[in-house]
């Protein structure tokens, strides 16, 4: 545990507006900025920084907190890594309370436990076990020997006890081994294993250096072929991009997204330092909010394949939904780059990727393909799943653009393919306008409601709930009401499991002598969690009712809710008894019959 001295020291060196702005370009509004949240998309700033409560919140996506919230839920980490990472920011020298117990295994030392493993791999490699390991990568991939040390490539022997031993050997335990993924237990023996045996094993590597992850190739026919690091607490998968730690650095403006750890280690060993991969995934929509932050172009280059076309499509709406410009690079006479590039050589592969195609080239590629327009009907359906393609498009430069290409590749007006885009735009518009009245209804019923599931079982303590929380979060006086015991309240008077999780927290860190600090939720609550306890507390401060009157009204509401469950559950009870009873009689008058 980090002292609470220590916390306050490092909040009050970071200041949120200049960590979030070095994130998220940000806009003077009034008192406060503004900017694009960079946790959901979105093309309208609803992402407002409070540098006068030092806080955040999003209207958009309810994400909110303080400078450490927001650096747990860009970057990844947990309550400690996040106050060690602004500790380090700030030149601060942390002593841990060692009188209270860590909680689990720490994302400081899954990393060091990371690094202990790629060297013990690596040493592998290059030893007599990790010979034929070698021998593929060096003669059948072609890679130098510069190349597998810049990747930290390694080997795992096919043995089920020495890595552990070895991890052992250097100060690592069981416990910490199964949180790093590395060894499991068999369900017969109960003995434990390697998780990794006979692969070759790629570290994966964040922006900042660390060795997060592993991905493991296969030396047999074993399935599966690749195997990656599951989550753990320095890795959240679908959140690392593959070499960007390299690529971010290459000078650019572009990056070329491939499949797998192999394409990208072959085109940066040809001079392609921008190439990164998504890590066996489909690519994710935090995995395109990182590659937004460090380029502005991304060229696709996945395999030609079925899989291949629909991660393809799924990348192309991620990426353009971050508002990158996208482009897919069609491979002929080579299923990947890696394999083009071996039969070709780096100087094709650099003309082909000036010839990709821009995302509705591709698209239409794909149409007509399915098409012989040649024949009307198939020309008519062809023309509808085109138009129909355009009209997603927000931007009307692009929409028109795209009509002059698809009038050409159909042989029909431009004027009468725009007809159809409009019609199918505001079709769209109605469904989508129809879909934000359903969601808003949802949410304004707690439906779907995962930091809260118990919300949509009772929205009118729910209610309550969150005014009262809202109130004791923003205004002291009200927290000394209640532990003074002028508002009588106590956590049983709660009905949701979340409500009474952040009353008890929120008057538990008011009866420290050093008092309540929203900042300290944070050990406690995850950064969904914290985002929703902001929105309590904003929602308060942007009323200008909210003395003791609101309190007491509010508690009195959620004790009448609280008093018709507990009737409710005890008439319930009590009717299935009756029920139970009634059974048991017509049971013995059955057999007193017979």
């Amino acid at each position: 545990m980090i002292p609470r001295e220590i916390i306050e020291e490092i909040r009050n060196r970071s200041d949120i507006e200049q960590i979030i702005g070095s994130c998220v370009t940000l806009k003077r509004a009034g008192s406060n900025v503004k900017g694009l949240c960079p946790f959901h998309n979105e093309k309208t700033p609803s992402f407002t920084v409070y540098p006068g409560s030092q806080s955040f919140y999003c209207f958009g996506c309810g994400s909110g907190g303080d400078v450490i919230t927001f650096v747990m839920k860009y970057n990844n980490l947990d309550y400690a890594g996040a106050v060690e990472y602004l500790a380090a920011r700030a030149g601060i020298d942390i002593q841990k309370d060692n009188t209270r117990p860590e909680r689990g295994v720490s994302r400081k030392r899954v990393l060091d436990m990371n690094l202990c493993a790629a060297r013990y791999f690596r040493e592998q490699l290059f030893s007599p076990q990790g010979a034929e390991a070698l021998a593929y990568l060096t003669e059948k991939r072609r890679l130098s020997t510069a190349v597998i040390k810049r990747f930290g490539l390694g080997f795992a022997p096919n043995h089920t006890f020495a890595m552990l031993q070895y991890m052992r050997d250097h100060g690592f335990t069981d416990e910490e081994l199964k949180a790093g993924y590395f060894e499991s237990v068999g369900g017969k023996s109960g003995k434990p294993y390697s998780i990794f045996r006979n692969r070759i094993m790629f570290p994966i590597i964040d922006t900042t250096g660390a060795v997060v992850a592993f991905g493991g190739r296969v030396m047999d026919d074993s399935k599966p072929k690749y195997l990656n690091t599951n989550d753990t607490p320095a890795y959240k998968k679908g959140r690392n991009i593959f070499a960007l730690n390299y690529a971010k650095d290459s000078g650019g403006e572009t990056m070329i997204l491939c499949e797998g750890y192999m394409d990208v280690i072959a085109l940066h060993a040809a001079g392609f330092g921008n190439a990164v991969a998504g890590l066996g995934t489909a690519l994710t929509a935090d995995q395109a909010r990182l590659l937004s932050r460090y380029t502005k172009k991304v060229i696709l280059t996945y395999d030609s394949d079925e899989a291949g076309q629909r991660a393809t499509e799924r990348a192309l709406q991620q990426l353009t939904d971050v508002g990158l410009e996208t482009r897919v690079l069609v491979l002929s006479g080579a299923k990947d780059p890696d394999e083009y590039i071996k039969a070709y050589g780096a100087t094709a592969f650099s003309r082909l990727l000036e010839e990709s195609r821009t995302k509705f080239s591709y698209r239409a590629a794909g149409v007509l393909s399915k098409h012989n327009i040649q024949n009307s009907d198939e020309k008519i359906a062809a023309a509808a799943e085109i138009c129909r393609i355009i009209a997603m498009s927000a931007s009307s430069v692009e929409r028109d653009i795209c009509l002059d290409e698809a009038a050409q590749l159909l042989g029909i007006g431009k004027d009468i393919l725009k007809q159809d885009v409009e019609r199918l735009r505001r079709r769209n518009e109605r469904s989508r306008l129809e879909q934000q009245s359903r969601d808003a209804y949802s949410s304004a019923r707690g439906l779907g409601d995962k930091v809260n599931p118990d919300y949509v079982r009772n929205v009118g303590a729910a209610v309550a709930e969150e005014t009262i929380l809202g109130l004791l979060t923003a205004f002291p006086e009200h927290r000394d009401a209640v532990a003074k015991g002028d508002v009588r309240l106590t956590g049983d008077d709660f009905i949701t499991a979340f409500g009474k999780r952040v009353f008890e927290s929120v008057m538990e860190l008011h009866a420290d002598e050093a008092g309540f600090d929203m900042a300290l939720l944070g050990e406690r609550f995850s950064p969904d969690e914290m985002g929703r306890i902001h929105k309590m507390m904003r929602t308060r401060l942007d009323l200008t009712e909210n003395g003791k009157a609101v309190l007491t009204t509010s508690v009195t509401t959620l004790k009448n809710e609280k008093a018709l469950q507990n009737a409710k559950e005890s008439g319930d009870r009590m009717t299935a008894i009756e029920s139970r009873l009634e059974q048991l009689k017509r049971i013995k008058n059955k057999k007193d019959n017979t």
